[in-house]
């Protein structure tokens, strides 16, 4: 899932590219895509691009009075293109979602891989109208979100800390994979309580999690996926030897995700229970 630092590079990859063009046709090519029907989205056909925001993980481009805003979801991708094919393509095939082109010839294509579509696109006057926007939390990459800010944010939650900084109501644009980076490089386990954190764990998340969103800072559009895949030592790679201690990756299972740790590093050597394999084993 595309989180906060790969949807800041596109951001800021598209303020570059397409900022001042003028859009010819924006065109839905998948059923699910389109979350709001008014205004439509011909409502966009030459409309110039004013501005590129990000909203957590909502890329939110700005066309006049509009906002066409994006949220890739666990399987999407953003694709620039210089150039089309003169033939449209066919709705409902392959992962193209959602087409933009520019009158310049150029443009961008929205991609879902998978069967789960989730990807949704909005064109909406006000962002706030988008469900999930109106509730975030803070921006990591805010000035304002020093040490301070942070240790505040946590100190009225009474959770698991993994839970908190995956949380888009506590923490704007952190997930399953950077939540799993950051407890790593802070040597803190996931299911760590939070109103049990000390002030030097406090500073080691504050630390890691400002690491963690800045990773992607210059990285090239095309390249942010593979910098991530290649960047995370934790998530994703359970079996594997932690690149910092050598131990083995280990892995708890929930109903629709999962997470990685080092015991040695995170957890004095123990590993975590995995309920789901518990399950199996009764």
């Amino acid at each position: 899932m595309p989180e906060l630092p790969e949807v800041e590079a596109l951001r800021v990859f598209l303020d570059e590219n397409l900022v001042g063009k003028e859009i010819a046709r924006v065109l839905p090519l998948a059923v699910s895509v389109l979350k709001t029907y008014d205004p439509p989205l011909t409502a966009l056909e030459g409309g110039t691009v004013t501005g590129v925001t990000r909203h957590g993980k909502f890329l939110d481009i700005g066309v006049g009075p509009l906002h066409l805003v994006t949220h890739l979801a666990r399987a999407g991708w953003l694709h620039w293109k210089d150039s089309f094919p003169a033939t449209p393509p066919r709705p409902g095939k392959g992962p193209l979602a959602l087409r933009t082109v520019l009158t310049g010839g150029d443009g961008f294509d929205l991609t879902e891989a998978g069967t789960t579509k989730r990807l949704a696109v909005y064109l909406v006057r006000d962002p706030s109208e988008v469900p999930g926007i109106a509730r975030l939390g803070p921006d990591p990459l805010d000035d304002a979100f020093d040490r301070g800010a942070f240790a505040a944010l946590l100190a009225g939650e009474r959770r698991q800390i993994k839970g908190a900084l995956r949380d888009q109501s506590l923490i704007a644009g952190i997930g399953n994979a950077y939540s799993d980076e950051i407890l790593h490089a802070a040597k803190m386990s996931p299911f760590k309580l939070t109103a049990s954190l000390t002030d030097d764990e406090t500073t080691r998340l504050h630390t890691a999690l400002q690491d963690a969103v800045a990773r992607s800072s210059g990285v090239a559009a095309g390249k942010l996926k593979a910098e991530k895949r290649s960047g995370l030592r934790v998530h994703g790679r359970a079996g594997e030897p932690c690149p910092v201690c050598g131990d083995t990756i280990r892995e708890v299972s929930f109903s629709d995700s999962s997470l990685q740790y080092c015991p040695t590093c995170q957890t004095g050597g123990k590993p975590l229970a995995d309920r789901r394999l518990s399950k199996l084993l009764k």
